[in-house]
């Protein structure tokens, strides 16, 4: 045994010791996964040797065969994984083995509930790795060497999984990482040839590096032991190299498992390969819970490049545009040289050519998902819609294709699910109707109940309700879909065109020309707090309402920029009013200049309310409230 020099304890992280024992205790029904994921962690060590060796040859220290060994001791009960990948330092192994450095661990914490049949799922969507170490081992041994490092610059690190772990520097002849997995009582089933085995072929089976379990022969004459022979127990071939008619869907479904450091299934895969003026591969996977940095656009994303099998970089970002950035997978090009850089990415012609590819081939997997399984896609909708509306304004050359993705509630359903497809809305178009009318707001209860969908509820005319923050910036790109325009119920004079009648349209200029007067005294009465007074075409049962002009903000966004600290233009609303209402038919009787404004002032600050803005001067409008009210009352 190598003497312990530097030793010393350390406290884990607090989401380390959170994340343990949820693991410990949520995942119980699964405990095979361990093997899984410290296979992949193995992979992934061996995959960044191999690229760093590219520059670096001396790394290889004469061992340039890479592979992965499990091992284990039915006596000792213990189960040991080595590997003769990249390694750790003494720094590597308390910054990876002693805390959490990935992005949205505090929403991570955030979101645990004490329900361990709801927190293994969420731990899915974080990833499990090292950890799921304590779920079958009361204690874990790992001795490591960085490739390029001296003998004498090994690393032990230990721990029970509770409170702490202790470290210390060793003499290690060779680098790579072995780990010595203690079993629990009662896990003594892991400590067996056939187990382990099986395991193996059914989640790492895909892994494209040999991975050896011992194989007993009959000792040698005069030998107290049997020589051990290792044997090569998984298929070992890049899954993504091999033809799709061979390739099984469970098979799919743990690899990419295994490069997502995913446990549920992907909704959906797409397996190609490219041959001619560009020669590629590539498998791209859907997951099916959206990452808790999703909306953190800093964060790391991107696909897995490989050159000519050879694996280069994690999270290569420059194959797929920024609204796709859930997209899971592998790319693997003949036409990259090998110390391909991401600056030298984001510059060459080939790749703009790939992204363009595989934007078309993730939205083409995407179409189909929504065509044959809709249920599915409402779940994708759900976990993914907000970053799908960020397509338009980014990826002009498939913003149809987009569209067509979109999803949105409307006045045709009753309980805001964001379920009806722009293709579903044309189909059940009124006669006549050559636009696609929608309204933007806060809240479903808000826009479902606003008095600019009068006239539509009355036509029978569909609306989409838009409510997510994102919704007025995505309009703003979104002109069209299949020759049809937007219009915004909100915005502008209304004209629905061929669905109002030459009789509607008439009998509509006849009593805007008899309220001039009534229009006259409002813009008198209200001043600078509105750009324009008119009789409105939108009212059945409303008094009035508040209209934005055609170029200006809308509320959604102008309270965005508000709360970004952005400077927003001054803009004032259209005041339109609803001539048969009573009120307006008792504000135009009205003889008191005095009285006729205070009703125009509370007629306007109750349209600001119904369209969901606040109030410039609430005070005011308390004040000419209470002041009709005692009037009424004496």
């Amino acid at each position: 045994m190598s003497v312990e020099t530097q030793k010393e304890t350390l406290g884990f992280q607090t989401e380390v010791k959170q994340l343990l024992h949820l693991m410990i205790h949520s995942l119980y029904s699964n405990k095979e996964i361990f093997l899984r994921e410290l296979i992949s962690n193995a992979s992934d060590a061996v995959d960044k040797l191999r690229f760093e060796a590219l520059s670096k040859p001396d790394l290889l220290e004469g061992g340039a065969e890479l592979k992965i060994r499990v091992s284990f001791d039915k006596d000792a009960k213990t189960v040991t994984l080595e590997d003769n990948g990249i390694g750790m330092s003494r720094e590597d192994a308390i910054t990876h083995l002693g805390t959490i450095a990935k992005s949205g661990t505090a929403d991570f914490m955030k979101h645990l509930t004490g329900d361990q049949k709801k927190d293994s799922h969420l731990i899915g969507q974080f990833g499990v790795g090292f950890y799921s170490a304590f779920i079958v081992a009361d204690k874990v041994d790992v001795y490591s060497r960085r490739a390029g490092t001296a003998a004498s610059e090994g690393v032990h690190w230990s721990s029970k999984g509770e409170g702490d772990f202790e470290v210390a520097t060793i003499d290690k002849a060779e680098r790579g990482t072995r780990i010595v997995l203690h079993l629990k009582s009662g896990e003594d089933e892991f400590a067996d040839g056939w187990r382990l085995r099986n395991i193996i072929k059914k989640y790492s089976d895909h892994i494209a590096l040999p991975i050896e379990l011992p194989k007993e022969v009959a000792a040698a004459e005069g030998e107290e032991k049997p020589a051990v022979e290792w044997e090569t127990v998984n298929r070992a071939s890049a899954l993504w190299t091999r033809p799709r008619t061979e390739i099984k869907d469970e098979e799919y479904q743990e690899f990419y498992k295994h490069i997502a450091h995913d446990f549920e299934n992907p909704l959906s895969w797409s397996h190609n390969k490219v041959e001619g003026k560009l020669e590629y591969s590539s498998l791209l996977y859907v997951p099916a819970r959206a990452p808790f940095d999703l909306y953190q656009r800093e964060a790391p994303k991107g696909l897995k490049l490989y050159v000519q099998r050879v694996f280069v970089m994690d999270q290569a970002e420059s194959f797929l545009p920024l609204y796709l950035r859930f997209i899971k997978g592998v790319v693997d090009s003949n036409d990259l040289s090998l110390n391909v850089s991401r600056e030298i990415l984001q510059k060459d012609p080939i790749i703009d050519s790939m992204k363009s590819a595989l934007t078309k081939r993730v939205l083409d997997m995407l179409e189909k998902l929504a065509k044959n399984e809709p249920e599915q896609y409402k779940g994708f909708w759900k976990n993914f819609g907000q970053v799908m509306k960020e397509g338009p304004a980014e990826d002009f050359a498939n913003k149809e294709k987009i569209a067509g993705l979109l999803r949105f509630a409307s006045t045709h359903g009753d309980d805001g699910e964001q379920v009806v497809g722009l293709a579903d809305y044309l189909a059940r178009a009124k006669e006549g109707q050559d636009k696609i009318y929608y309204l933007t707001g806060e809240t479903y209860a808000q826009v479902k109940n606003s008095p600019h969908l009068e006239v539509f509820r009355k036509k029978g005319i569909e609306v989409l309700l838009l409510t997510d923050r994102i919704d007025e910036w995505l309009m703003s790109y979104l002109n069209d879909f299949d020759g049809k325009s937007f219009v915004d119920v909100a915005r502008g004079d209304l004209d629905l065109g061929n669905l109002d009648s030459e009789e509607d349209k008439k009998a509509a200029e006849e009593v805007a020309k008899s309220k001039e007067g009534l229009v006259e005294r409002l813009k008198t009465a209200l001043g600078e707090s509105v750009a324009e007074v008119r009789v409105s075409h939108r009212l059945t049962d409303s008094p009035a309402i508040l209209a934005i002009g055609e170029q200006d903000l809308g509320l959604q966004m102008r309270q965005i920029l508000e709360a970004s600290g952005q400077k927003v233009p001054d803009s004032k609303p259209i005041f339109e009013f609803n001539p048969a209402h009573p009120l307006i038919e008792k504000l135009d009787n009205e003889q008191s200049d005095e009285r006729f404004g205070d009703l125009s002032h509370i007629l306007f600050d109750q349209a600001a309310l119904a369209a969901g803005d606040s109030l410039k001067d609430p005070a005011a409008y308390v004040r000419r409230l209470n002041k009709l009210l005692v009037e009424l009352s004496a």
